[in-house]
Formats: C-alpha cells, structure tokens, sequence
C-alpha cells in the first residue's frame, strides 16, 4: 500500500502552540531580581531586566498554514519515499484547496481568540506592542517599560507593600492568562511559601513555562523541526534566560532549594538562585511570625 504523508503533525504543532500560548505567554529574559521579606509582614519586591512577550508573529511562522499548493511526500510500503502518482497529486491539491477555501471564517475566529487572549490587543497591528507597554506604564511598579521588537521588552519594576494578601509577580491588566514568574503565599500559621516558577524551564507540576517547552520540543521533532530539548527551534518563542534571583528576610528560613542554602546578609539571611533552563525553579518557606 502506498501512503502519503497527512497534516496530523502540523496539525498537533499547532495545538501545542496554542497551548504554549495560553500556559506561557510571558517568559523572562536577561534580569535580575529580588525579594525581601520583614517579620513585620512588610516586603519589597523587584526586577530589573528583560521579558519575552510570546510572539504570535513567530507562532504563525512556525504554525501557519501555506496559501500554495505544495505535494506532500509520497511513500512506499518500505517507508521509503517515492514519486508521488499524478493521481496522488490531483487528489492532494483538490484536498487542499477545500482546507483552503474553509479557511477563511476559522482564521478569522482564531484571530479572535488571539486578540481575545491579549485582552484587546490586536497582535496583527504594528502598534500591539506598543500598546501593551503603555498598558503596563499605567500599573503600579513599573518604573520603566521599553519595547525593543521582537517580542523583548525591557522593564524596571520595584513596588512595596504588607503581606495581608498574596503576591504575584507580573500581572498585566486586562490579560487573563498572564503567567506568575514569581508567587508568594501567606500561611495562617505565620509562613510564608515563595515560589518560582516561571524563573525554570524544567517541565514538572506547577512550571507551565517547562511545560509548554518541553510539549513544543516534542510537537516539532515530530514535524521534524528543531532538537529533543527545543533549544535550535527556529524561532524559539522562549528565547534564552539567565538571571539571579535574591531573598533576604530577618525571619526564620525553614526550607529552600538553593545549593548553598542561607548565607549571611546585611540585613538578615539571604538566598541566591542562579537561574537559567537548567536548574528547578527556586522554592523557600520562611516563618515570620511567632
């Protein structure tokens, strides 16, 4: 019998960048970051450096479906490929021009969605990212937002406040999916639970960040593009991170997962996580009050 290659992994592409999308829609760049934690409940937090807005321009690039006929490969009963038949070839075209004419209304309503999950924002008009800049100016704590292209944007954020509530770094108004680079939960026992998640690109429950890498690696080296670890796919819409994150406190450290566990600060014990795609991302409980 002989076969011809079906769309199925371009199609199961596309659903694991759709999914990336909405799991992983901010990713960090180059940075630094801190938090400091008081016993009073008092905390300030900060990042200074990049953030990757996931760009859609790249999700069509590597997605998108062509508007030109081009045959699929044709295969024996050896899973070898072969000339494809004329017959093949005018029942492949006539396949295709069918998708193509139905295109038109799910490409609008995929638009839609897109727009719908950058709260408004049409990532189609060249003043997208600029808009979200201006969007982001206008909360509280960030200092600075510079679009660079590409999706980077450059930011200095630092904002201060009491832990009576939970805090999570960023939120982005008006975008319901925005992915927490940094969590910190109050505990009624008088801890408090700091997480990373989005500072590791390791998949594991609760890193939707490695989640979404390592479910795009797979979809592509089944499409045949890019390595096992996604690292040299075109485009990588993650881009490469590196940063130090930093917790000081003059509370009481009871767990963390740093290599060198608490050293000795100015104001209190510290932690450092190096953070880049290879190491877990950083965890700690601290007690503050009695």
């Amino acid at each position: 019998m002989f076969r011809t290659r079906t769309p199925k992994a371009a199609a199961a592409l596309l659903i694991v960048l759709a999914a990336a999308l909405g799991a992983c829609l901010l990713t960090p760049g180059r940075f630094t970051s801190s938090l400091d934690l008081r016993r009073d409940g008092t905390f300030r937090f900060a990042y200074q450096g990049e953030i990757h807005m996931l760009a859609l321009t790249k999700l069509a690039q590597m997605g998108s479906k062509p508007k030109v006929f081009e045959p699929d490969t044709c295969y024996n009963d050896e899973a070898k490929e072969r000339p494809c038949t004329a017959e093949e070839l005018a029942d492949q075209k006539k396949a295709f021009e069918e998708r193509l004419k139905q295109s038109g209304p799910k490409d609008k309503a995929e638009a839609e969605q897109m727009k719908a999950l950058l709260g408004g924002i049409d990532p189609s008009n060249p003043q997208a990212a600029e808009e979200m800049a201006a969007r982001l100016r206008r909360q509280a704590g960030w200092k600075s937002v510079v679009y660079k292209g590409d999706g980077l944007f450059v930011v200095d954020y630092a904002i201060a406040g009491r832990l009576d509530h939970d805090f999570v770094f960023p939120t982005v108004e008006r975008l319901p999916l925005a992915n927490a680079f940094v969590q910190v939960s109050r505990r009624n026992d008088g801890t408090v639970r700091i997480d990373a998640p989005g500072f590791s690109a390791q998949s594991g429950a609760g890193n939707p960040m490695g989640m979404a890498l390592a479910g795009m690696a797979g979809a592509m080296s089944k499409a045949g593009k890019g390595g096992k670890d996604g690292a040299d796919l075109p485009g990588n819409p993650f881009g490469p991170f590196e940063g130090t994150f930093t917790l000081t406190t003059d509370g009481a450290i009871i767990a963390n997962n740093t290599d060198e566990g608490p050293q000795p600060g100015t104001t209190g014990p510290m932690l450092t996580w190096a953070v880049n795609p290879r190491n877990p991302a950083p965890t700690a409980l601290v007690r503050l009050g009695n």
